[in-house]
């Protein structure tokens, strides 16, 4: 594959980052990518490698999820070499993202993990995250892991109920 080519991936990656104020997760980055045909799912993986070893993006890992932001070299890459994403793939992008912000948004405004903390016992971290604020942060013991995935899988279905839940008893 020339390497234009696979440059054009690693930017149109910048570009998708840098056009939205959340992280995204691996699967969020190469559905697009994938839905449009533009490369095939190695390519992708290869240029968010190539990405995360140059620094011009970084990543968060929760449970098995990696959220991956733009850095600020990655910003800086992205402008020098914005002009050479076509105006077709940009509008394929913007579109993308103004008919998915919320959905790709709402995937991770709740995050869910869970930790062991001694034998018998796991720690599960429930969040809610809004425009970079957490208006809730729960951590409950669970005494198996089972329980814990249990908890973290259902989370983010039911995190507003809970939410609107605890505020409705503790302000009544």
């Amino acid at each position: 594959m020339p390497s234009d080519t696979f440059m054009l991936y690693k930017l149109m990656i910048l570009y998708i980052l840098s056009r939205v104020d959340f992280p995204l997760s691996n699967a969020q980055l190469t559905a697009f990518i994938l839905e449009k045909e533009y490369t095939n799912y190695f390519n992708i993986q290869r240029a968010i490698s190539e990405l995360l070893d140059d620094e011009y993006i970084a990543v968060k890992t929760i449970r098995n999820s990696s959220l991956y932001l733009i850095t600020d070299s990655g910003n800086e890459t992205l402008l020098f070499f914005d002009n050479l994403i076509s105006s077709g793939i940009k509008e394929d992008i913007e579109n993308y993202l103004t008919q998915n912000k919320y959905e790709l948004k709402e995937e991770i405004s709740s995050p869910a993990d869970y930790y062991q903390v001694k034998k018998g016992e796991f720690s599960v971290r429930l969040s809610v995250i809004e425009r970079d604020s957490s208006i809730i942060d729960l951590t409950l013991s669970v005494p198996t892991e089972e329980e814990a995935k249990a908890i973290c899988n259902n989370w983010s279905d039911k995190s507003s109920d809970i939410y609107g839940y605890l505020m409705s008893s503790l302000l009544n």
